[in-house]
């Protein structure tokens, strides 16, 4: 138990460690007004315009295993990856890079969470959603797809709860990788929105410019509209 407890320690500031140690980095590199200034967000559409048009391939693995740290060990979440995707890529390509790099994350976010802290999440959070043990003991695959797909649980969490009804790996990656494709899709489609408004805007561009542009306001109420629809779900699906 103690060796455990040293473990978890040793992690915790690992990870610490990791997190300031990319934030010193990246900010000795970036200013914040730099990264605020809209000339700045215009030029690097077009260097990731241009490196796009060169070597699509090479973006796509660099921005993939960015996705992947991102989710594990840095414990981000989908929304800016997405935004981002969509913004570099473009809604196709923009979903899959994103989705396959969220996915992959959260695989390594889970299997981690398997080894080192599976009783630590047990004693926090069985009873809170023990109703769902027997769901996921009937088909284990789909009820880990429509859990994917309606969230309601913080994205760190909701990749370390099934530790708790020991899930297969390849069950978990495959259901997130389906799972989440909806909510990533309408994501991905508002940051490609608002590189097509930055290409076309010398000035930054008003609120009217952004809500009144088909390539925003129709995703961004498709993914409301979607939001509904998963909060009426999760009643039935959480419920005891």
């Amino acid at each position: 138990m103690e060796k455990a407890k040293k473990i978890k320690l040793f992690i915790g500031l690992f990870y610490i460690l990791l997190v300031c140690l990319f934030l010193y980095f990246f900010f000795s590199k970036f200013s914040l007004q730099e990264l605020t200034s809209y000339d700045f967000i215009k030029e690097n559409r077009n260097y990731f315009f241009d490196l796009k048009e060169t070597n699509l391939f090479l973006l796509f693995i660099v921005f993939l295993i960015l996705t992947v740290l991102w989710v594990f060990p840095l414990l981000g979440f989908g929304t800016p990856v997405a935004l981002l995707g969509g913004f570099i890529f473009g809604k196709w390509v923009g979903v899959l890079v994103v989705s396959l790099g969220l996915s992959i994350g959260a695989t390594f976010l889970y299997k981690f969470g398997n080894y080192f802290l599976k009783e630590l999440i047990r004693e926090k959070f069985l009873d809170k959603y023990k109703n769902l043990e027997s769901k996921f003991k009937k088909s284990e695959f789909i009820y880990l797809l429509f859990y994917r797909f309606i969230g309601g649980i913080p994205w760190q969490l909701s990749c370390l709860l099934p530790t708790i009804f020991n899930v297969k790996a390849s069950n978990f990656f495959f259901a997130t990788l389906i799972g989440i494709i909806p909510q990533i899709f309408l994501v991905v489609s508002i940051g490609n929105g608002l590189e097509k408004i930055i290409d076309q805007k010398s000035e930054v561009p008003s609120i009217m410019d952004l809500i009144t542009s088909r390539d925003i306001y129709i995703p961004l109420l498709a993914f409301f509209g979607l939001v509904l629809i998963t909060i009426f779900i999760r009643k039935f699906f959480y419920k005891k």
